[in-house]
């Protein structure tokens, strides 16, 4: 039957009739022979319109700019038809993709002609959509004609991709590559977002990355996760790095344990051959793929969507910067709300803090007329940039503007310090000490005595809630030996002092509990510097309920081992006779301690005995 159907280029050609509407595949299913084809014809169908999600580097292209001479319709506004913003022939359609199908089977965008790429038939008379599987099932079932290149550089692929040949009207065999795509090197700036991404990771979570430069960095960072499995719109070739070394085995997942899901996969060669006839991989529908409902479905389930803008509320712009559409909502909000309903899932925003230049930020005050709104603020968890991880969801407009000041690039946090006074988002006393960015490398995971878990952190500025949570859960006598002086409260002053500081003069480390996303702050412990003696006075908090449980001489000991590295040559604690646990703790410290009395307090000097100076 299907020779029958083999027809040359001209004979598919003429099957479309002018004034139609084409889809093309997406990505490697782009029929890039049949629309060059289409292009060079004279005179050609007149009023032709293409729609389309991805086309890589189908459409002919003349010094370096795509060339065409009709206007695309599409869902994903990438480098292939970008040029064309400016001639009147691009048209972008912001939607989410799993409501695709229900817009095309509505008959609210008919479709005459589907143009795609497939593989060779098999002995049972059935193609395989390959690697591009996607929106290709909902267009089958409504388009009016369906003509493919038959291409045997496609591989079959396991899951709903395979099509009867009768399905189509024309097939054309062409026996040109595959489109191929590569990530331009990264810069030392997404390097880092994706460190901060992937430091969130757990075992055993899946997850879903796109096409963005960022997060598929971050998957390099994964090579010490066990476990973790694959859900996600498109698959790229760092997911073949993963499965090779063991990282990715999807024996957690939820759903479709042990195989990786997707919908699309876009990479180089060894991508398509890897996924080639591989059981281990299903394609499947992208309405399917995204459904936030199937989503959710994932323990653990980790989206991260690349951003072009963040506004101080949490407002995010996905598919627009300054005015020129780029990019596309794709699947990300459906990904997003499906993270957040997921049991321990994290839906991620990354983004780089400010423009290459560094003279734009990023992070702004309010998004300007030309900053689509893609994600809405409520929908908004984690946000990452180069210089640290602001968490949002159910936060205050005060504490989200301060967490993203935090994150923001340094030249520019003053600027928005001040615009976020104005604004009222934040109180007038409010200040950042840190002019440099949140020094995750400096958090430490310490197993106590009691055999619990804690991570010890650097302070941030927004953990001032926190710091006040553990103030009220010590005792009247713990806050008096602490603050020597009856204490029923800490100002908003007192409590910025004990968290928000620049990390070098000023150092505080919590000892927290919890995931991320619900931190319970259960220790303190900070020093200040004085710079003429080289010698930093510290001070601790624990609440009740941990002391006794090494979790002082944790803190303690994680103080030391920044003030080392710093060069500081040793600490000062002044301590009430009465504190016995603080004495305790002082006098266990490494290096040289002295101790001196007088009039009900003790003064301890110890003096580290390993080079500092």
């Amino acid at each position: 039957m299907d020779k029958a159907k083999r027809v040359s280029m001209a004979e598919a050609l003429s099957r479309i009739q002018p004034g139609g509407r084409i889809y093309l595949g997406t990505a490697c299913a782009a029929p890039a022979t049949l629309l060059a084809a289409l292009e060079a014809a004279q005179p050609g169908p007149a009023d032709l319109e293409f729609v389309s999600f991805v086309t890589t580097d189908a459409l002919p292209r003349q010094n370096g700019s795509p060339r065409t001479r009709y206007r695309h319709r599409v869902f994903f506004v990438g480098s292939d038809v970008l040029g064309l913003a400016d001639t009147g022939q691009l048209e972008y359609v912001p939607i989410s993709l799993e409501e695709l199908p229900a817009l095309l089977t509505s008959g609210r965008l008919p479709i005459d002609v589907a143009m795609l790429q497939v593989s060779p038939p098999d002995a049972n008379g059935f193609v395989s959509l390959g690697v591009s599987v996607d929106l290709a099932p909902a267009v089958l079932s409504v388009a009016r004609r369906v003509i493919a290149e038959v291409n045997p550089a496609m591989p079959r692929t396991h899951g709903e991709s395979f099509v009867p040949v009768d399905r189509f009207d024309a097939l054309v065999d062409v026996t040109t590559p595959l489109a191929e795509y590569r990530h331009p090197p990264t810069r030392e700036t997404p390097a880092l977002v994706a460190r901060y991404i992937a430091s969130i990771i757990e075992d055993g979570s899946t997850l879903q990355v796109g096409l963005g430069r960022v997060p598929n960095e971050a998957l390099r960072h994964l090579t010490g996760r066990r476990d973790l499995g694959i859900h996600s719109d498109v698959v790229t070739d760092p997911v073949v790095d993963l499965i090779e070394a063991g990282v990715v085995t999807g024996r957690r997942k939820t759903r479709y344990p042990g195989r990786v899901v997707a919908s699309y996969a876009l990479g180089t060669r060894r991508l398509y051959d890897f996924v080639a006839d591989n059981p281990g991989f299903a394609f499947l529908p992208i309405e399917q793929v995204c459904d936030p409902l199937v989503v959710a479905g994932q323990t653990k389930m980790v989206s991260i969507t690349q951003a072009f803008a963040v506004d101080l509320t949490g407002q995010v712009c996905v598919d627009e910067f300054d005015g020129v559409f780029y990019g596309g909502v794709s699947t990300q909000a459906a990904f997003l709300r499906g993270a957040a309903r997921s049991p321990g899932g994290k839906p991620i925003i990354c983004l780089a803090s400010a423009t290459d230049d560094e003279t734009v930020s990023r992070i702004k005050p309010m998004l300007g007329p030309g900053d689509g709104v893609g994600i809405a603020r409520s929908d908004v968890h984690y946000v990452i940039t180069e210089y640290g991880i602001a968490y949002l969801f159910g936060k205050s407009i005060r504490e989200r503007a301060v967490a993203l000041v935090d994150i923001a690039h340094p030249s520019h946090r003053e600027a928005l310090l001040a615009e976020a006074k104005r604004l009222g988002y934040i109180p007038q006393e409010q200040y950042l000490a840190s002019r440099v960015g949140y020094p995750v490398t400096e958090e430490r995971v310490v197993r106590l005595k009691n055999g619990v878990d804690v991570l010890i952190r650097p302070s941030r500025a927004v953990d001032a809630a926190g710091l006040q949570a553990l103030f009220h859960l010590m005792t009247p006598d713990d806050r008096y030996t602490r603050f020597f002086r009856r204490v029923r409260s800490l100002s908003f002053k007192e409590l910025q002092t004990l968290c928000n500081v620049n990390h070098e003069t000023e150092v505080a480390f919590l000892a927290v509990t919890g995931s991320r996303e619900n931190e319970t702050v259960v220790g303190s412990g900070c020093y200040f510097l004085n710079a003429t003696t080289n010698l930093a006075e510290i001070a601790f908090m624990v609440a009740p309920s941990w002391q006794g449980s090494g979790l002082g001489t944790a803190l303690q000991a994680r103080l030391r081992e920044y003030a080392v590295s710093r060069g500081i040559r040793g600490f000062t604690a002044e301590v009430l006779d009465r504190n016995a646990r603080m004495l305790r703790l002082a006098k266990s410290a490494e290096g040289n301690i002295t101790i001196a009395t007088e009039d009900g307090e003790t003064h301890v000097t110890i003096l580290f005995a390993d080079g500092a100076c």
